[in-house]
């Protein structure tokens, strides 16, 4: 058996960038970033942050274009891609690995308040650290189409 599954969560390293191919599908592209906090065997603390380019195809793009900001909170679920082209420039193999997303999550923006999208599932209330007031879930105000549900 073979599988090819990644979650992450992270931060939106850039604001995403809606395309469309010539068939006429959307795509969207963005970055997040994902950090590693560990204790050494000195018992020092040490970070470090992987960046990962994220590919998301369909309505889920546009969505997430809609929806998303820099900085912003987000699980992708998806399958890791590594693509490669000849450069035009320089003739040399160029390679790029990409999470292509099946499942895109929003998280909780800049300002404290939570967006849920790609899923109908909302998160689970977390109580505020500064104040002890209550994050809320904020939906798009759009109507939900029945043929956009993918199942």
């Amino acid at each position: 058996m073979y599988l090819n599954k990644v979650i992450i969560v992270g931060n939106l390293t850039r604001d995403p960038e809606l395309t469309a191919i010539p068939s006429g599908q959307k795509v969207c592209k963005f970055g997040v970033a994902t950090n590693r906090v560990w204790k050494d065997k000195s018992g020092v603390k040490q970070e470090s942050t992987s960046y990962h380019n994220i590919v998301v195809w369909g309505r889920q793009a546009e969505t997430s274009a809609q929806y998303l900001k820099k900085g912003q909170q987000v699980m992708i679920e998806g399958r890791i891609e590594t693509r490669s082209w000849d450069d035009k420039i320089s003739g040399e193999k160029k390679y790029r690995t990409e999470i292509i997303a099946d499942r895109v999550q929003f998280g909780a923006k800049s300002g404290g308040v939570g967006a849920s999208g790609g899923t109908s599932s909302a998160e689970a209330q977390k109580p505020s650290s500064e104040n002890g007031e209550v994050d809320t879930i904020e939906y798009p105000e759009e109507d939900i189409n029945p043929e956009d549900i993918p199942f």
